[in-house]
């Protein structure tokens, strides 16, 4: 005699092969391709320099250390949940760090920025205990007024020329590696040489650093972040030390904004006060470009960049313009694609070139 199942019980699905494994990652076959466009795009961009003018390699320079900027700021806000609108503070230590080693200490360009990286690092450990005491508004305030009064202490170094700034001397470039080797190869002035030197080394950052991020947000304390972000009781109940995580996101983000305000100030040869503490050049510009883009995203601050480039290279010659267009565009993103133009192209369409969530497969073996 044959029972029948009770139609109350759920059917219980077949359990996997005793031979079956399970693999979990985060690469799909779209990221692989891009990898792959990605060497190539960066072969081609190592190479521009033989072909390109020298205006060009100064824009490209510019975007690099703006995307720079960008991925690290998104890290540490998107990521860390560490709204900061003081991020010009490291730019403009980093930059006067230099200006000392090189003036002051008569370092070559390459030391000083190391040095410069390392600097910065040591005052944001020191500042950060302060701001860290700060939440939400009141740290992204905390953060600005920090930098306004690191802004004030440089400007009272009359060595490194107080209020007015002061300018590198032509001679200090001849110390950049592969400077003369740039001049024999491309058969080029000092100048050029060095804008194409400095080139490289911004391209060189650049690539370190996405590829930097992208592996630590897939990394269990880029997972351990996250969750100190979206709930930090529920992350430190089970063991999770949000505060020593995002303390040393804090320093390292610093050290490495602090090497860009440095290497930007070496192409620039020029510093001051007022421009290497800028709020508009080294924080809005950054917001804005992840805003726009997408926040917690690696290809996000790649989009809003190039955006930027293109608003500045057509409409700066109307002056002040481009920012009225900048908050226009900044506003409209924020008000119908609250994640951003990538962000919401990935959600409709699925598209990661840098996926950073990890799916599960099965592989059953024979």
């Amino acid at each position: 005699m044959m029972l029948d199942r009770p139609q109350h019980l759920p059917l219980v699905a077949d359990p996997a092969p005793a031979n079956t494994v399970w693999r979990a990652t985060s690469e799909t076959r779209l990221s692989r391709v891009a990898r792959i466009a990605g060497l190539a795009a960066l072969a081609g961009l190592i190479l521009l320099p033989a072909i390109a003018p020298r205006t060009l390699l100064q824009d490209l320079f510019f975007v690099f250390t703006i995307l720079t900027l960008a991925q690290l700021w998104n890290v540490l806000a998107g990521w860390g949940g560490l709204v900061s609108v003081g991020q010009q503070a490291f730019v403009g230590l980093g930059a006067y760090v230099l200006f000392a080693a090189i003036g002051l200490g008569s370092l070559d360009p390459v030391s000083s920025i190391a040095i410069a990286a390392v600097a910065t690092a040591i005052i944001a450990a020191l500042i950060g205990p302060l701001l860290f005491r700060l939440e939400g508004p009141y740290f992204a305030i905390g953060s600005w007024v920090a930098a306004e009064s690191l802004r004030l202490v440089c400007a009272q170094f009359k060595s490194l020329g107080g209020g007015t700034g002061m300018s590198l001397q032509s001679s200090v470039y001849s110390s950049l590696p592969g400077l003369k080797s740039v001049q024999n190869l491309f058969g080029v002035r000092p100048a050029i040489a060095r804008d194409i030197v400095l080139y490289w080394i911004a391209l060189a950052i650049v690539v370190v650093v996405m590829l930097a991020i992208y592996r630590f947000v897939k990394s269990r304390h880029g997972l351990a972040l996250a969750a100190s972000r979206d709930n930090d009781r529920a992350a430190g109940s089970v063991g999770v030390r949000t505060d020593r995580i995002r303390f040393a996101l804090w320093v390292a983000v610093a050290g490495m904004t602090g090497a860009i305000g440095a290497l930007a100030y070496l192409q620039k040869a020029r510093i001051s006060p007022d421009a290497a503490f800028s709020v508009t050049d080294w924080t809005a510009y950054v917001l804005f470009v992840v805003i726009i883009g997408g926040v917690r995203t690696i290809e996000g601050p790649v989009v809003g960049v190039m955006i930027l480039w293109g608003l500045i290279f057509y409409l700066s010659q109307y002056g002040s313009l481009y920012l009225l267009v900048l908050g226009v565009i900044a506003i409209l993103v924020m008000l119908f694609m609250p994640k951003g133009i990538w962000g919401a192209a990935s959600h409709r369409w699925n598209v990661q070139l840098f996926p950073t969530q990890r799916r599960l497969f099965r592989n059953a073996y024979h």
